[in-house]
């Protein structure tokens, strides 16, 4: 079957590059169409890998919850420190809850001074973040409120910019003295601060009795056992904060997974969109596909009846012109193809993977299974007519044509 149709694709070729120029202007919005498709398409698991990648830090089974910020008086919904040790009785599931936000201080390292931001953290962390120097905060740092601290890579860089070992070295915040027991490596994530706590880390406890004392909160965040029930542990604090103030303040909570499912929905609503309006160039691409046939069936009328006249079948007939049809398509989806996967592939390497530190793998077999399903819809939808019709002429009046 092949080696029957293969002089027809010889000759489908010799017709389009006998008329390149309209050959080309046929397919142009084919191209356009199908690249922007493929390109949306990658961009879409772009921006949902930035995502990941600015929230790589958080852990999985942490969440935030802090006041509604839209509420008549935010003062009602004020957090206190009691309030969310309580929650570690009264919740199962909650494994750790500490205080969130943090406060500005001149911080100095011999001679060297930097003004952080001191936040408190436990000894289970909230965050994923690898260590370049030394030990997380322990348990006995918690239970003694000790005086120690781990500092981020920015604090270290600001503080040891000779790149000495910190560990063991006196941080002096005001008239208080902390031992840097460990340093965080540098982040694995793009340009985007992935840090959203503070600084420099000191136990929770410690930063209850010499900064917090019976001050508000700003937030408050928690770690659960289970992460498939976070959703219900956070609808159960919320009530709980809700009970403490009689039901007049309004609660917020936040977690990187329904915040990146979230942010996932957005993104396929917006592709989906995209998509649906670069259809569109499609659907007209194919209109000037069949178009272009419809002429091209007009103007070669004599010669279909030159060929019926020697024995051409219709099935032959509509082989050649289906063929033609088939190859505009496939061309034109190619191209798109190629610049749909470039265009979107330099977005996400130079701008996303800059942003976010994470490489998307980019979706390869729905690229080409898009450019393969628009090129057979093309061409069956739009050169099926063109090339019935053609099949469909009478030799005598054929030959007859002017």
């Amino acid at each position: 079957m092949i080696r029957q149709l293969g002089p027809f694709f010889m000759e489908a070729l010799g017709v389009l590059a006998g008329n390149r120029t309209r050959s080309i202007l046929t397919i142009t919005g084919l191209i356009i169409g199908v690249a922007a498709v493929i390109a949306i398409q990658i961009l879409g698991k772009g921006l949902s890998g930035a995502v990941t990648g600015v929230l790589g830090s958080i852990n999985d089974r942490s969440f935030y919850i802090f006041p509604n910020v839209r509420q008549a008086d935010f003062s009602q919904a004020e957090i206190k420190y009691k309030d969310i040790e309580k929650t570690t009785e009264l919740f199962p599931n909650i494994v750790a809850a500490i205080p969130a936000g943090s406060v500005d201080r001149l911080m100095s390292v011999g001679h060297r001074h930097a003004r952080l931001a001191l936040a408190a953290d436990s000894d289970i962390s909230f965050a994923a973040v690898p260590l370049g120097y030394g030990r997380n905060i322990s348990y006995d740092d918690v239970t003694t409120s000790a005086h120690v601290c781990v500092i981020t890579n920015d604090a270290y860089k600001r503080l040891f910019p000779d790149g000495d070992d910190p560990v063991g070295t006196s941080l002096r915040v005001a008239e208080r003295r902390f031992v840097i027991i460990g340093a965080q490596g540098p982040p694995t994530q793009g340009i985007l601060p992935t840090n959203f706590g503070g600084d420099v880390f000191i136990p929770y406890t410690t930063y209850e009795h010499e900064y917090l004392r019976t001050r508000p909160l700003i937030a408050a965040r928690f770690l659960v056992r289970d992460a498939s029930r976070i959703a219900d542990t956070e609808a159960g604090v919320i009530n709980y904060f809700k009970a403490r103030k009689a039901g007049r303040a309004e609660y917020q909570t936040f977690d990187r997974k329904s915040f990146s499912s979230t942010v996932d929905g957005i993104f396929a609503a917006l592709t989906l969109v995209v998509a649906l309006i670069g259809a569109v160039s499609l659907v007209v691409a194919g209109i000037g596909i069949m178009n272009i046939m419809l002429v091209s069936v007009t103007e070669r009328t004599r010669e279909i009846g030159v060929r019926k006249a020697i024995g051409a079948t219709r099935f032959q007939v509509l082989a050649q012109f289906f063929i033609e049809a088939l190859l505009l398509s496939l061309i034109g989806c190619g191209i798109g193809l190629v610049i749909g996967v470039v265009l979107g592939g330099l977005v996400d390497r130079f701008a996303l993977v800059a942003i976010s530190g994470v490489v998307p793998e980019l979706p390869w077999l729905q690229s080409v299974a898009i450019a393969v399903g628009f090129a057979t819809l093309v061409t069956l939808v739009f050169g099926t007519y063109p090339a019935y019709r053609a099949a469909r002429l009478d030799p005598i009046e054929a030959l007859r044509y002017e």
